[in-house]
């Protein structure tokens, strides 16, 4: 089920003029120079469907500089089409958000409507940053194929802020830290089951992406729990009541759960080049879209930002192969136009933009071509 965004409409998204286009359902190139507002495009699209920008935690930063408030309107190409949109203003705090019309409160009604794969250099810290990013990607995963992972997720994370509490309060009461224990444990194991079935199910699509982009004998991903293996999490709770109170939050559970990424038994970052390390991201997001497609039918929309960097050619075009196979809406920048422009096949459908800063600063979105032979 293939349901591309066939129109975008911006007003105030930083440097931007308002911008009102139809997208191609298939391949987007978006060139221009830096600081023209290509990436601006990609983060409108990234808000529409995570209620957040992935370059700044403050939405008003997003705001154009002179203007009272940010409005993006998207449409899914279907019958019937599915409007959406989302509005900020400078002067309130919460973003309101509109589905097919009607007003909806729960981000995870966009991430639902708009499943999204990022590839940016933030994408980087997945490889090399803490497990927070990497617990983030799987969770999208999982979240995207278990209907009732948010349901456990969202208990799980309630008994773990109600016994962080309890342990902060001093005086510890052992019948509420008990009650709150047993609630963690039951919805982390939820949790922790649903987590592994997924990463069985993404292991050999995730090894059959990175061998075709890039095969690297011996890299592994290994999924650990948040908590000893060996162990039940109610004995570790209990048993560790008195150091977590000392630490002031608990030390094990699905909170500390990661996906680690090792070559030969050492950190992948620490071995691979920084192509290398581009390209095995890559397979990790875009195996998470085929591994979403096989299950749902449904596919990701890839916003890929500035593609060309750290690849050379040959690689830039198996990149390329790879969008082109899986038949995804796919978004990239790129400075320079003639970097992506002759890496595809004849008769891949190609729509050309170009965003152009003008004397003011603004950017202007213009499209230049258009490819569907």
């Amino acid at each position: 089920m293939n349901m591309p965004l066939d129109r975008l409409v911006f007003q105030g998204l930083r440097n931007l003029q308002a911008i009102d286009f139809e997208p191609g359902s298939r391949i987007n190139l978006i060139s221009g120079a830096n600081g023209s507002g290509k990436t601006s495009l990609l983060e409108g699209i990234h808000i529409l469907g995570m209620g957040r920008s992935f370059r700044t935690r403050n939405m008003r930063h997003v705001i154009a500089h002179d203007g009272d408030g940010l409005v993006l309107h998207g449409r899914l190409a279907g019958e019937p089409p599915v409007p959406f949109g989302v509005r900020r203003l400078r002067s309130e705090s919460e973003l309101e958000m509109r589905l097919a019309g009607e007003r909806i409160t729960r981000v995870t009604r966009l991430v639902e409507t708009l499943p999204l794969q990022l590839i940016n250099p933030d994408a980087f810290r997945l490889l090399e940053g803490a497990p927070a990013g990497r617990r983030e990607f799987l969770d999208w995963g999982v979240f995207h194929v278990k209907h009732d992972f948010l349901d456990a997720w969202q208990r799980a994370r309630r008994a773990l802020k109600h016994r962080n509490a309890l342990l902060r309060h001093g005086r510890m009461d052992d019948a509420s830290l008990s009650a709150w224990e047993q609630e963690l444990v039951q919805w982390s194991e939820r949790i922790d089951a649903l987590r592994s079935a997924w990463v069985e199910a993404f292991l050999p699509v995730f090894e059959e992406t990175l061998d075709g982009l890039l095969p690297i004998s011996g890299l592994r991903l290994r999924y650990s729990r948040g908590w000893d293996k060996r162990r039940d999490l109610a004995e570790i709770l209990r048993q560790g009541r008195e150091t977590d109170r000392q630490m002031g939050f608990t030390q094990q559970g699905p909170q500390r759960a990661d996906l680690a990424i090792r070559l030969d038994r050492r950190p992948a970052v620490e071995v691979l080049s920084r192509g290398q390390q581009k390209l095995v991201v890559s397979a990790l997001k875009l195996a998470q879209g085929r591994l979403l497609e096989a299950i749902t039918g449904r596919t990701c929309i890839y916003l890929i930002d500035d593609l060309p960097a750290e690849l050379d050619s040959a690689h830039r075009r198996v990149f390329c192969h790879w969008l082109e196979s899986m038949h995804c809406q796919v978004f990239i920048t790129s400075v320079d136009h003639d970097a992506l422009a002759d890496l595809w096949q004849p008769d891949t459908p190609i729509s050309v933009f170009h965003v152009k800063r003008s004397s003011d600063g603004a950017g202007h979105l213009e499209p230049l071509e258009r490819q569907t032979s």
